[in-house]
């Protein structure tokens, strides 16, 4: 009987679950929304007895009708035991975010409708606080259109895509903007010469021919680069070697217009050329 692969899609309303479960339906997964937790085992023993022809299943599960297990994560624990693979997947995004996006759609948060949206993400975060700490996936969808979000999705879960190459994002933020914290890998880069005090460079954005040019042929961009080839050559087979699918890098400089631009796009270069699918993300640069 074949494997059954069970993604359990939950976080926080607002943050794109149902967008999500599209997603994994266009994978070729067999997909479920708002199922009670206390259902799961009960699910799971009848695709069992399906004799495999159910293999890849995506579950929502969130706290819309005010039923929410407590020992959600106790029972994922117990169906792994008997044999199950079994991938929490978590979403969030800031609360400006999505509060933004409730005021958009004109509706109520669904924990709260009677408060302000803001004091229901904030009681519905706590409520799912310690769900979050076991996941084995947290996206941020702040920043994501649906499109980039299905992409990624598509991309990390697609069925049957058993040897997945990994996925490498580049995003290039401003300090003076906030850390972006959904990452795995940073690297600040506000000691390079800054075109930001070049009159005829500072309206331009990092990816102009002429602020590339003035960025990445300062001596310290040149060497930065150099040890960037280095270690991604280094780190790459490492993360391929255990299975990761994805990889978020961060580059950072002060405003994220710049600087940070003009070295992801070399970096881009560098790991196309090692056969990778490379994504490449500017947070900022249209910030002022």
């Amino acid at each position: 009987m074949a494997q059954l692969n069970l993604v359990i899609v939950s976080g926080l309303s607002g943050s794109g679950k149902s967008h999500a479960l599209k997603a994994f339906e266009d994978a070729g997964y067999f997909c479920i929304d708002n199922l009670p937790p206390t259902l799961i085992p009960t699910f799971v023993e009848l695709c069992k007895q399906q004799g495999g022809e159910i293999s890849n299943v995506a579950l929502g599960v969130d706290i819309r009708e005010r039923v929410f297990l407590p020992d959600l994560v106790g029972t994922l624990d117990r169906i792994k035991t008997l044999g199950y693979s079994i991938y929490l997947l978590f979403l969030e995004a800031r609360e400006e975010v999505l509060v933004r996006r409730f005021s958009e759609s004109r509706r109520p948060h669904p924990l709260m409708p009677q408060v302000p949206v803001l004091e229901g993400v904030r009681y519905e975060k706590e409520r799912v606080a310690e769900l979050r700490r076991h996941a084995d996936r947290i996206i941020d969808t702040s920043d994501l259109t649906v499109h980039e979000l299905r992409e990624l999705l598509t991309k990390e879960f697609a069925r049957g895509s058993a040897t997945r190459k990994l996925t490498v994002t580049l995003l290039t933020f401003g300090y003076k903007f906030g850390v972006p914290y959904d990452i795995d890998l940073l690297f600040d880069v506000r000691f390079l010469r800054n075109p930001f005090f070049v009159p005829d460079l500072k309206p331009l954005p990092g990816d102009d021919p002429r602020v590339r040019s003035y960025v990445l042929t300062d001596p310290d961009a040149i060497s930065l680069i150099g040890q960037l080839d280095g270690l991604m050559k280094f780190l790459i087979p490492l993360y391929q070697r255990e299975q990761r699918s994805y990889l978020t890098i961060a580059i950072g400089c002060t405003g994220g217009r710049h600087r940070s631009v003009a070295i992801a796009g070399r970096l881009r270069e560098s790991l196309s050329a090692l056969g990778l699918d490379v994504i490449l993300k500017h947070r900022d640069l249209h910030k002022s």
